[in-house]
This record gives C-alpha cells, sequence and structure tokens, in this order.
C-alpha cells in the first residue's frame, strides 16, 4: 500500500501535469489568436474605385465579345432576330402562341374594353382635355406596349393619379378654360418628355429614380389623389357649372358650398348617384363570387348605354341633365404639330415630364411586379421603363397623353383569364373601333355617368390596412405616407409628393447621423456575443466593454456622435458599477466592425480621438472583424499601430486579449 506522503505527492504531480496542459492550450490558443489577427492584418490591398470601373467595364466588354463571338458564325438573319426579339419580346413569344391562348386573350380584351371606355372618358376630363384624347390614349399605347412590354397582364391606358397629376401642375401654365389649345399643347410636349425620361431611365438603367417615392409615400399620395378625384366630381354628380380649378380640400368644398347658393338640377344628381350604387353593387357581388367577376367589369359600360339611352328617350338634356355632348370620332390623329418647343413654358413643361414620369413609372412597376409575382415570372424593369417610354414618346405624336398600367384594369384584365399582351391589342382594336363609328352615341351621354364611373374606381386606391400596417411596422414610414396624404388633400398633388420625398431624405438622413450602437453580451453555452437587450439572457465581460455600431459606413455625418456614444456606454458602465456598491474598472473597449463596410477619413479621425480618450484614462482599444475596405484605410492611416496592433478577427479573442491589456 501506499503511503500519504506518496499520494500526496502523486496528486501534487498530476495537478502540475493538469497546469502545465493548461498553459500549453493557452499558450497555443494565444498563439492561434495572433495567427487569425494575421490574416486580419495582412489582407490584400482592395481595388481602388478605378480598377473596380475598369474591371466592370471589362467584363460588360468581355461579355459582349462573348456574345458577339457565339453569334458570329450564326446566319444574318439569326442574328437580326435575336436582335428584334431582345427590342420586341412579342417576336419570342408570339412564335408559340395559340388558338386557346387568342380566346382567352380576346375575351380577357373585350371585357377590359367594357371598363376602359367609359373610365377613359371621364380620366380624360379629369385631366381638363376633350373626351377623345381619353379613348386616343386607350389605342396607340396599349398597341406599342403589346409589341415593346414584358408584363403579360398589364392594362395599358390613361389612369387617374397621373390625370390629377397632369392636370393640376400644367393649368397652373395655361388655364384649359380660357385657352384649350395651348393647354392642350403642354399636354402633349409634357407628355413626350415624360416619356423621354422613361425611356432614359431604362436605357442608363437608373430604376433606383422611381425608389426615391417610397412604399409608404405611394400609399400616402394615391389615397389622398383619390379623395381629392372624388371632391372633383362632385362637379358632375351635381352637376354644377362653374368650379373652382384648384385641387386642395378646401376650394373644392367652398366652390360645392357656394354652388347650393345657385339653382341647381336634382337630376343630375339622382341618376349619377342611382347608377354609382348599381356598380358598386356589381362589384360587391363580383369580389363574393368570382365567376361574376364579369359582370363588374362591364357594368361602368352598360351604366353609360342605359343612361344615355334614357337622356336620349326622355329628352332630359332639355331639363337641365348636363350631357357630355360632342367626341370627335375617327382614328387618332398626328399631334407632331402642336409640339412646341419653342413655347416659353417648355422648361416648365420638362419638370413636370420628370416628375410624372416618376409617378407613372412607379405605378406600373408596382401593378406588374404584383401579378408577376402570383404568376411566377420575373419582370425587368429596365425594359418595363423603356416599352413605357416609347408608349408615351410615340403616344405624343399622336394625340394620346401620359399613359401607365392601370391597377383596376390589370386586375380585371388577369381575372378574366389574360395569357398574353393580345388582350391590350383586343381592347386597343375595340376603342378603335368605338372611335370610328361609335362616338355620336356617346353625345347624351350624361356627365354625371362618368363622375360615377370615376368614383367608382377610388375606393380601390384607399389602402387603410397598408397605411394601418406601415404605421405598426415603421413610424417614419408613416409619417411618410401621412406627409402625402395631407399634402395631396390641404395644399396640392406637387405639394404632397414634395412632403413625400422630403420626409423620406429626412429619414435617410436621421439614419445616417444617428446610426445607434448596441452594447453586446456573451450568450451562455455560445461563443456568440449579441445585444444585451435584445437578449436578457446574454452576460456581460467583466472590465470589458464590447459595442457594435449599427451602421455601414462610419463618415463625417455620424463619427462625432458614434465617438460620444461609445464614451457615454464606458461611463455608464462604470457609474452603474459605483451605484452597487462594486467598483468596475473598465479595461478594454471592444469595437465590433462587423456591420462597418466603408469608413472616411472623419470616422479614423473619430477613432483616434476615442483611443487618446481612452488611453489618457488607462483603458484599451480594439477592433474586432473589420471589413476588407475598413482594415485597409485603417492601416494606410496607421491607426492600427496606435492602438498597438489589437485587432482580432473576433469578438471572442478580443475578449481574450484582456489579461494580456
Amino acid at each position: 500500500m501506499d503511503s500519504p506522503d506518496m499520494d500526496t505527492c502523486r496528486k501534487s504531480l498530476e495537478l502540475q501535469q493538469v497546469q502545465v496542459e493548461i498553459e500549453k492550450n493557452s499558450s497555443l490558443q494565444q498563439d492561434n489568436n495572433i495567427v487569425r489577427s494575421q490574416w486580419v492584418l495582412n489582407a490584400p490591398e482592395p481595388p481602388s474605385p478605378w480598377r473596380v470601373v475598369a474591371d466592370s467595364v471589362g467584363k460588360s466588354f468581355s461579355q459582349c465579345r462573348e456574345r458577339f463571338s457565339s453569334l458570329r458564325d450564326q446566319p444574318c438573319y439569326t442574328l437580326l432576330l435575336s436582335l428584334l426579339q431582345g427590342i420586341f419580346p412579342i417576336l419570342g413569344w408570339g412564335r408559340n402562341y395559340t388558338v386557346a391562348k387568342f380566346r382567352n386573350d380576346f375575351l380577357a380584351g373585350l371585357t377590359i374594353a367594357s371598363l376602359c371606355i367609359p373610365q377613359s372618358i371621364g380620366y380624360a376630363t379629369l385631366a381638363h382635355l376633350d373626351p377623345q384624347y381619353g379613348l386616343y390614349t386607350s389605342v396607340v399605347p396599349p398597341l406599342i406596349y403589346a409589341v415593346m412590354g414584358t408584363s403579360r397582364e398589364i392594362a395599358i391606358g390613361p389612369v387617374a393619379v397621373v390625370s390629377l397629376l397632369l392636370s393640376s401642375m400644367v393649368q397652373k401654365l395655361v388655364d384649359p378654360t380660357t385657352d384649350p389649345l395651348g393647354y392642350t399643347k403642354l399636354i402633349l410636349l409634357a407628355t413626350l418628355f415624360a416619356g423621354i425620361f422613361q425611356t432614359a431611365f431604362g436605357l442608363f438603367r437608373l430604376g433606383f429614380l422611381v425608389d426615391f417615392l417610397s412604399h409608404a409615400a405611394i400609399v400616402g399620395f394615391v389615397a389622398g389623389a383619390a379623395i381629392v378625384i372624388g371632391l372633383q366630381q362632385l362637379k358632375g354628380l351635381l352637376g354644377i357649372t362653374h368650379f373652382t380649378t384648384k385641387t386642395d380640400i378646401i376650394s373644392v368644398m367652398k366652390a360645392v358650398w357656394e354652388s347650393f347658393h345657385d339653382p341647381w338640377n336634382p337630376r343630375n344628381f339622382i341618376l349619377g348617384c342611382s347608377f354609382l350604387v348599381f356598380i358598386l353593387t356589381t362589384r360587391i357581388l363580383g369580389k363574393k363570387k368570382k365567376k361574376l367577376f364579369w359582370l363588374a367589369s362591364i357594368s361602368p359600360l352598360v351604366s353609360v348605354i342605359v343612361s344615355t339611352l334614357a337622356v336620349f328617350l326622355t329628352r332630359a338634356d332639355k331639363n337641365g341633365v348636363k350631357i357630355v355632348k360632342h367626341v370627335k370620332g375617327g382614328l387618332n390623329p398626328s399631334s407632331i404639330h402642336l409640339l412646341d418647343f419653342n413655347n416659353p413654358y417648355v422648361g416648365d413643361v420638362a419638370k413636370i415630364g420628370l416628375v410624372v414620369a416618376v409617378v407613372a413609372l412607379t405605378e406600373s412597376v408596382a401593378v406588374g411586379r404584383s401579378f408577376a409575382s402570383i404568376k411566377g415570372y420575373q419582370l425587368d424593369g429596365n425594359k418595363e421603363m423603356v416599352s413605357i417610354g416609347f408608349t408615351n414618346v410615340i403616344g405624343s405624336f399622336t394625340s394620346c397623353y401620359v399613359a401607365t398600367g392601370s391597377f383596376s384594369r390589370t386586375a380585371v384584365n388577369y381575372a378574366a383569364g389574360c395569357e398574353t399582351l393580345v388582350s391590350n391589342i383586343v381592347m386597343a382594336i375595340t376603342v378603335m373601333i368605338s372611335l370610328q363609328f361609335l362616338t355620336k352615341l356617346l353625345y347624351y351621354t350624361p356627365t354625371a355617368i362618368i363622375a360615377s364611373v370615376i368614383l367608382s374606381a377610388l375606393p380601390g386606391l384607399i389602402d387603410i390596412n397598408k397605411a394601418y400596417k406601415i404605421w405598426k411596422v415603421d413610424k417614419l414610414d408613416f409619417l411618410a405616407c401621412s406627409g402625402a396624404f395631407f399634402g395631396v388633400l390641404f395644399a396640392s398633388v406637387e405639394i404632397g409628393l414634395l412632403v413625400a420625398v422630403i420626409i423620406s431624405f429626412a429619414k435617410i438622413v436621421i439614419i445616417s447621423i444617428r446610426p445607434g450602437t448596441e452594447t453586446l453580451g456573451k450568450l451562455p453555452g455560445t461563443d456568440l456575443f449579441c445585444d444585451v437587450y435584445q437578449y436578457p439572457m446574454s452576460v456581460k465581460v467583466p472590465g470589458v466593454v464590447i459595442i457594435r455600431v449599427k451602421s455601414a459606413l462610419l463618415c463625417f455625418a455620424n463619427a462625432n456622435f458614434v465617438r460620444e456614444r461609445i464614451i457615454k456606454w464606458v461611463t455608464q458602465e462604470e457609474s452603474e458599477g459605483d451605484l452597487k456598491n462594486s467598483r468596475v474598472t473598465i479595461q478594454l473597449i471592444v469595437i465590433d466592425t462587423s456591420n462597418l463596410v466603408n469608413i472616411d477619413t472623419s470616422g479614423i479621425a473619430s477613432l483616434e480621438e476615442l483611443h487618446k480618450s481612452l488611453s489618457s484614462h488607462g483603458k484599451q482599444l480594439a477592433i474586432a472583424n473589420p471589413r476588407w475596405q475598413v482594415i485597409h484605410k485603417l492601416k494606410v492611416s496607421n491607426f492600427i499601430d496606435k492602438i498597438g496592433g489589437r485587432v482580432f478577427l473576433t469578438v471572442e479573442e478580443a475578449v481574450g486579449c484582456k489579461t494580456e491589456c
């Protein structure tokens, strides 16, 4: 048996071996940490901006060369066909077109035409144009888009929001009542500019400009515009002769109130409200029973036909019922001679064209992507911009004003079972036939019915559920939404847009200059370091403050704010220890830069000031997980040497250096 002294000796020897093993592992771990730190510090230099541009251009040329070499050995007609298919997608999908698809497209085209005809007349009057201009805009633009567009469901034509936007801005330059021809010329010129801008956005891949109008801003803008449009239809619904040209709610309500002091005919109101109830009832039935969707689609046209016959047979126009009267028939006349570039307002019209181009594209692309996602295919945004742009450029030559994708008609087109853009061609041909042979029948159409058709389309533009969802998700987005809504409602359409854009930009600026920071703790049983407020179970490392910057860029706009926040965190950690009567001395501050993509000279200067401030109080600074551009600039500026090379691959390794500090 071993003596007690021998047992004690053996246990002591085993303990020494364990300690040696621990020291070896610790030394090995430290060596591994040093090696991994060198991975960060010895990373190759990132490519310069010029190198990035050169590589991008070279890659583009390389792709073009490869494409050319692949097509070089092919016959000329194949090359020509490939080029034409890129410009006119109809040459691609048209080769696989079948009779069954045409049957579906034909029925869908007739269905949307029945909705399009009364809506087009109404939207033209909303734009302060003669009724035929709305019908013109439903002929040429759909035909152009059918051969150039990439969406299968979009129905192209005039829309309410764009019509209101055009009229509200152009009538400030020329009064449509005193100079209708001059007003029409400016509308056509604005359409040309809008088409040019839209085409340029697509060709130069500037689609991001459309994103300046955020989703929240569009929701508020469209809702406000819908209410303004609805209030303006009171002129037709009540049969008011003199009405304000302003679009704000106060001016419109004042004009309505003043009209009650003048003699007015209740027949207009009764007629309009009766058919408005009929249209809304069919829409409710169509939503409840999907098979009856066609009933809601044709109800506007049925309302126009029945009301026109009723007025004609009863001669109600002799008794105060206001009618549309003359609608010029015939195919789209050329309007090239009306495009006057010597007009003194050409600069203002170009600005109007830019605003309208962005709004029209935003609506069209949003509509197209919504239905493309349902059908399970991708929509090429840049090609869409080019096709819509060409549509409006050619439309301005053929007496059309700005056309874009209509949500209501696109929804009807989809519900009617359209297969391709041939439904747009069928719709355009139907409207063309109506222009050629049926315009005289529209003479006795009551203006109250046109107003009721427009009013029936407005409830779909006011989406309270979306506004509530925006409020729940992001309060700043809701501020942009409400800013656009009240700006349109109480000022003007362009003011509402301007307010929405300003608020959206302000949001970006606020996020940029006040990015925020979060203090990290270690999750038990893991090597992960997470926000201590998001994960209350995380444990702070004694003597160490770990801070992560919640921004992709540390720059002149936010550098000082971030530095002050870090100092505040350190002071707060030590003061909390004093309150608990347990003196806490912070030895190390670790900045997790995993979110930072780039840093500028102001950001580096703020880090240097932070290092000096911490060093003067006996504290050390370490950097964890820096990105490529960040570590490169920190090395070039000699900041790494100033902090003693304390740069680590992970936060865990940075915390491990506390004992060395």
